[in-house]
């Protein structure tokens, strides 16, 4: 008597889940980045930044660039408002701002050809809130993380593929054997 395989359209199933699978993980990515990039570029967290403000920090303005003291990767931006040098020992002689640049990264730069070798800097910054760093860190985790997932991407599909295969060749055994138990001998 012959058994009806109750294992049919499993490896269908199994094709399905794992369409299913890696689809719903991409929508879940796409959907984690639209967050992600919501609270970085919308704005929504800078609000409370705070200006700060520095006054007579000791340095140089000449050919070697002068990094100021208050340099931190939550600090957005710095602004020059006074320079003062010292030539008569009294920090008497007023530089204009203009002489000098500071970079995004808190590098003061001369831009003429006057050297001073002792001034001193008043100057503001502006803090990036708690919030604005964590939103900052979420997004470069979470793109660090999907790389490192969709390096793996390839060797779950190919698990997939052998147990699929796997599942075709029982599904195919299966069928040989019923295909002898009717036959007879000659």
């Amino acid at each position: 008597m012959l058994k009806i395989n109750s294992k049919k359209g499993q490896t269908a199933g199994l094709v399905t889940g794992i369409v299913f699978g890696i689809a719903s993980l991409i929508i879940a990515v796409i959907i984690a980045f639209v967050i992600v990039s919501t609270l970085t570029d919308a704005n929504l967290l800078q609000a409370q930044r705070t200006t700060s403000t520095v006054t007579n920090e000791s340095g140089w303005l000449n050919a070697t660039d002068y990094t100021l003291d208050e340099v931190l990767t939550s600090r957005l931006s710095y602004t020059l408002t006074a320079i003062w040098a010292n030539e008569t020992g009294l920090y008497d002689v007023s530089v204009p701002t203009a002489n000098a640049t500071v970079s995004a990264a808190g590098v003061v730069v001369t831009a003429d050809a006057d050297d001073y070798d002792d001034v001193v800097f008043t100057y503001t910054y502006v803090t990036k809130t708690n919030e604005e760093l964590s939103a900052g860190a979420l997004s470069t985790n979470f793109s660090s993380g999907v790389d490192n997932v969709s390096g793996k991407i390839p060797t779950i599909l190919l698990v997939a593929a052998i147990v699929l295969i796997l599942g075709v060749l029982v599904l195919l055994i299966g069928a040989w054997q019923r295909m002898r138990v009717g036959g007879g001998s000659i």
